[in-house]
This record gives structure tokens, sequence and C-alpha cells, in this order.
């Protein structure tokens, strides 16, 4: 028998990730699986096209069930042009009103030439209003009317609100999406969609805030939660990789050009991702392409608005921009002892604090830019840290939606078993999460075996372990401002349906009382759902169909009658004074130029705002110092109940001071004859 020496073959080695085992291992093993198999891959294909089917379903059920609450409310399809516009109250009509006056142009780039050269928002003033607002959707739609042949058919208003009501359903699709990505099964995606429209009153304010910009830039924000969900999986196919991050730039890109506040938002989430890839729990690659996507959506927005000042001094911009420098400047920063390790993250978040303090103190110093410093100045005040005597500060103090969340808020969200659902979820996975955060620091270093990682017993997945933060981190902010938590109680559905239905937290429960084997996991996950969704459905279908069948109307003659006196006995180019939030509607169905208005996101605005008037104060003298304010020809003071005669004395109504005495006025004033009002407008502070 002979022996030969041949040449040794090559053998080319695997990389392995450190948590996940190889894609090529499972190919292999696929190959290996017995022809019966293929029966699962089509039960498995059925189920999610019945997934996909039920989601597109529930996402328009959805959006027909909040229209018709709307025309239930104020039978708008019977109402008055007028009465309709009224009905976009404070700066929802401002925003409509640039709709409408792109339609009434002759023609299109004239109708952009009035948006970007307008003198009637502000008297005395030309803005650029593309560039101070986010009112390019208002622009596209009214460009879509005028293109498509749908003039005779449909009126504008209903163009406009049935499109804000089919973002609805795109926004609960989205939850539907990312519920089912996060447990495996689409009947997580259900439980949450039931759950949104349940607990509709603490999840949505659109049906009576249609043109509001939160309404507009929601869907796109849960489009990118839902991108980033899956794209935060192991193990992707570069096509499925660079498609995922597609979708994550436009979205994220739409949701920045739709809402002026997404600069704050988007910092919340990437604290979630600085807070991730310090603990180690999700790949630093995934997290540098998302501050990158972040940073760049900004910069374009910016300049589609013109170079917006405020966008480039955002603290977003600032905080990635240091998260990136200083994590090539800290080397060696996931290497070392438990001790070492947490000195290391310590020194890393004073870096990144202390540079994005200057870098964004530079940028404003160079800009000159003082937009946003009224939001500093609120949350200084709102938490003890400065002066409160500040206009601006107190201004927004005096609004409740900008206080505590309420408590009865909690009640209303355990009547549908979302909060205990929820806190059930939150508990398990915080302490899962930690488990892991303690285990990764404690390794020497990031070079453990792979079977090793395997043998783990408690682990969370990088889009469970991002979904947790970011719904931790949006609860906080729900919890110190109450206007914020519709960002917060949608995602509350989606990861309370997501842990009831997740195979992972049933294993580590039933494992904790030693109950745990394939079939009693497969039982609770399915069984739990299915009980909660029929306990919601007897519960709350009775509410629902009583909501339906109650039929209300819109009603407010004063103000009608206020608008029409506006618009038959004033010229066009007449000026008006008043609130922010009356002078919206003025805008809205006169046309007519203001003085101020419920945007307030310009110093000079503010500056015209502050009306420094001591109380108490004859409506003489009232009106006297108006005048040497603010160039206005014609002033709209408002009152809840006060109508007074030409020489009656204000003290009453001024009595709780200047900063919101201003609040309580109604009735019209013109330099001359009276003419009284009785319409209440609401609050003074500008809403977000």
């Amino acid at each position: 028998m002979m022996m030969y020496i041949r040449q040794r073959k090559e053998t080319k080695p695997v990389e392995v990730s450190e948590d996940f085992p190889s894609p090529k291992e499972d190919v292999k093993l696929e190959k290996k699986l017995p022809s019966g198999c293929a029966s699962g891959r089509f039960w498995k294909i059925l189920s999610s096209a019945v997934g996909g089917t039920v989601a597109l379903c529930i996402g328009l059920l959805t959006s027909v069930y909040l229209a018709t609450l709307h025309e239930n409310d104020l039978w708008f399809s019977n109402i008055k042009e007028v009465e309709r516009e009224i009905s976009f109250r404070t700066e929802c009509g401002l925003y409509y009103s640039y709709y409408k006056q792109m339609l009434q142009a002759p023609t299109l780039l004239q109708g952009f030439h009035g948006l970007i050269y307008d003198n009637k928002t502000e008297s005395m003033r030309t803005i650029n209003l593309l560039q101070r607002m986010n009112i390019y959707q208002e622009v596209f739609l009214s460009v879509l009317y005028r293109v498509l042949p749908i003039q005779k058919y449909l009126e504008p208003v209903y163009f406009y609100i049935y499109t804000l009501f089919g973002l609805q359903a795109v926004y609960v699709t989205a939850l539907y999406i990312t519920s089912w990505l996060l447990s495996g099964t689409w009947l997580s995606g259900l439980l949450a969609a039931l759950w949104y429209v349940t607990n509709r009153i603490d999840t949505t304010r659109v049906e009576f805030t249609i043109p509001l910009r939160e309404n507009w830039a929601l869907p796109f924000f849960a489009i990118q939660i839902a991108a980033i969900t899956y794209f935060l999986r192991p193990n992707l196919q570069p096509l499925s990789e660079r498609l995922t991050l597609l979708a994550i730039f436009v979205s994220t890109f739409l949701f920045s050009l739709t809402w002026q506040f997404n600069q704050f938002m988007m910092l919340l989430q990437a604290l979630v991702l600085f807070i991730l890839d310090s603990l180690d729990m999700l790949p630093a690659v995934k997290a540098t392409w998302l501050y990158g996507i972040q940073i760049s959506c900004l910069l374009l927005v910016c300049m589609l608005q013109f170079f917006n000042s405020m966008i480039l001094g955002s603290l977003l911009i600032s905080f990635n921009l240091s998260v990136l420098i200083v994590r090539k400047l800290q080397k060696n920063l996931k290497t070392g002892t438990f001790l070492i390790r947490i000195w290391k993250l310590l020194l890393h978040l004073l870096l990144v604090f202390c540079l994005t303090l200057f870098l964004n103190n530079i940028i404003k110093k160079i800009l000159n830019l003082k937009s946003d410093e009224h939001i500093f100045k609120f949350l200084k005040a709102k938490f003890g840290f400065g002066a409160t005597r500040d206009f601006d500060a107190n201004l927004y103090l005096c609004e409740e939606a900008f206080g505590l969340l309420p408590l009865n808020t909690f009640q209303r969200l355990s009547e549908t078993l979302l909060f205990y659902a929820y806190m059930f979820v939150l508990l398990v996975t915080v302490v899962t999460a930690s488990v892991v955060a303690f285990h990764n620091l404690s390794d020497s270093t990031s070079l453990q075996p792979v079977d090793q990682t395997r043998k783990r017993v408690v682990d969370l997945k990088p889009e469970a372990a991002y979904n947790l933060i970011h719904t931790i981190l949006f609860g906080v902010l729900a919890l110190s401002t109450m206007r914020m938590k519709y960002l917060w109680t949608s995602h509350m559905c989606v990861f309370a349906s997501f842990g009831l239905c997740s195979s992972e937290i049933w294993e580590l429960i039933l494992r904790l009382v030693h109950l745990c084997n394939p079939k009693r996991i497969w039982v609770m996950r399915y069984s739990v759902p299915v009980l909660t969704l029929l306990c919601l459905c007897c519960k709350s279908w009775p509410g629902m169909m009583d909501e339906l069948s109650e039929l209300k109307e819109f009603y407010d003659p004063d103000t009608v009658e206020l608008m029409n006196w506006i618009n038959s006995n004033t010229p066009r180019k007449a000026v008006f004074a008043g609130s922010m939030q009356l002078l919206a509607g003025v805008k809205l169905c006169t046309g007519r130029t203001l003085t101020n208005h419920p945007h307030y996101e310009d110093k000079s605005l503010r500056e015209r705002t502050q009306a420094k008037v001591p109380a108490p104060l004859s409506l003489q003298s009232y009106r006297k110092t108006a005048v040497c304010h603010l160039p206005q020809r014609y002033w709209v003071p408002r009152s809840t109940v006060l109508a007074f005669s030409q020489d009656s004395e204000s003290s009453e109504c001024l009595s709780q001071g200047h900063l919101c005495g201003l609040s309580r006025f109604i009735r019209y004033m013109r330099r001359g004859p009276q003419r009284k009002c009785t319409r209440s407008c609401g609050p003074l502070a500008p809403t977000l």
C-alpha cells in the first residue's frame, strides 16, 4: 500500500459573529432538512400573507373610524366653508391657510413666490415661510390637487383631511409591523393596533387637530422605528441591509421635513443608540450608520428650508458629531475588566457631553442663533434650574399641556389592560437588559467563543434592546410634559404586545419557575394574547359603537359672525392684532395681515408678542398702549364672559396679571365704535 504526500489545500476561514451563528451554517442545515419542511415553509408564507392582509385592513379601518368620528363630531359635510375653517383651531388654521393660499394663487410659480416673499403673516415684515415653517406638506398637497383631475369630485378641504386620515392608516400599519418584527408573530401586531384604537384618547388627537405638524410627522416616525428594528437584526443579507437603510433615510427625512421639533425627538433616538453602543448591546457599525443618516437628513432639510439656522444649531448635530469624534479618539473603549470599563465609559460620557456643549455654543455664536432659546428657558424654568420670571417660559408654564402627565392617564390605560401588560413586559426586559449589560461589561475581551455565547441563559436581541431604551426615554419625556405623551403611548402599544407574544420572554419566565418546555412556551405565547384580544373586544366594542352613533354639530355663531364682519367691513390690507390663536383663524378665514401668530419659533416675533401692559388698565389705555407697540389697524381682545361698553374698565378682566390677561379677552374692538363678540378661543400659549 503506497502513500503519497500532496500539497495541502488552503481553507478559507469563515468569519463568525460573536453573538450569532453564521448564515452559512443555516444554509447547510436547510439543505439537510427533510422534504416535509416544504409544508412548513408553505404555512409560513401563508401566515405572512394573512398577517400582511390583516395589517392593511386594520390600518384602513382605523383611518375610516377616525374620519367617521370627525364627521360625527362636527357634521363636517353639512357646515359652511367658514365653519370648516374655524374648526381648524390655533396653529392648525395657520398651516391650512398656506394650503388654501397655494390653491388660490393664479399659477404655481406665483404661489411659491407668495410663500417665499410673504408680507401678510407678520405685518411690516417680509418673511420666507418655507424657511420659517415646516409647510412643504401643504405645498406638496396643493400641487398634487392642482395636477390630479379630481377638482370636480373632491373639495380641497376633503383632499387635505383625507390625506391626514390616510396617514393614520400608515401609522397603525407601521406600529403593527414593528410589533410583528419584534415578536415574530402577526398576532402581536393585531394586539398593538387594537390597543392603539381603544386608547385613542391618549394615543392620537388627529380627529380634532388635523393639520397639526405631529399628525404629519408621527406616521413617518413609526415607519423609521420599524425600519430600524429590522435593520438591527443580525445577519441581514447585503441587499436587505441596503434597502432597509434607504427606508430609514427616507422616513427620517420626511419626519424631519414635516415637524420643526424633529431634532429633539431624534436627539432622544441618538441617546438610545449611544447607550446601547456604550453597553455593547448593538454593533457599533450600525450605530454609526444611523448617526450619519440623522445628520445627513437634517442637513438636507436645512437646505430645503433655505439654510434654517435653527437646524444647524441643533443639539442633535453637535451630539452626533461629538460621539463620532470621541469614538475615534478614545481607543479600546470596550476592553478591560469591569471597573476599568466603567471608568472608561464615565470618561467617554464626560467627553461627549463637554464636546457637545462646546460645538453647540460655537455654532450658535457663529450663526448668532437665538431662535430656540425659549425652549431651553422653558426647560430650565420647568425643572427649577433658572429664573421663572421670563415671559416665554411662563407662557408655556401657564399651559396645562406642558405640565406633568396627569395620573388619570394611567387609569384610562389600565382599563384596556395596556398599562398592566406594559409594566409587566417592561419589568422583565429591564431585568434582562441589566443582566446582559453587566455580562458585556464584565468580559475582559470581546473574543469569546461562539459556543459560550450561545449558552447564555439570558439574552436580549439588539432590536428589542433598542425598543426598550426608546420606550424608557420617551416615557420620561411624556411624564414630564403631557403634550408629548402621544410619542410614548403609541409605542407602549407596540412594546406591550411584543412582550406578550415573545417566546424569549415566556421562556425566561417559565424557566424561573422550572416549568420550561417548548409546548408550554407555545401555549403561553398564543393563549395570553388571544385572551387579551377577546377581553379587549368585549370591553371596548360597546363604547366604540356608542361613539359612532353619537351625532354632534359644529356651532360657533359668534366667531362666524366675527369672520363675516371682517370680510365685509374691513379692507383687504387691514392689519389685525390680538391673541395668537384667534389671529390664526383670522388669517385663514379672511386673509388679512397679522401682527403675531402661534408659530413661536422666531425671536423677533416673541418680542412682539410680549404685551408688557400692567393690570388693572382701562380699555382706552389698553388700546392706546397696544397701538403704540404694535402696527395694527384693528385689535381683537378676548374674554370668556365679559362684554364692555365704550368707557368700561377692564380691571376685572385683567386682574390676573399682564401675562395671562390677553387670553381672557374675546370682544372685538376697533378704534372708534365697538363690536361685541362672545367667543372663547382657548389659551394664549402657542402649541408645538
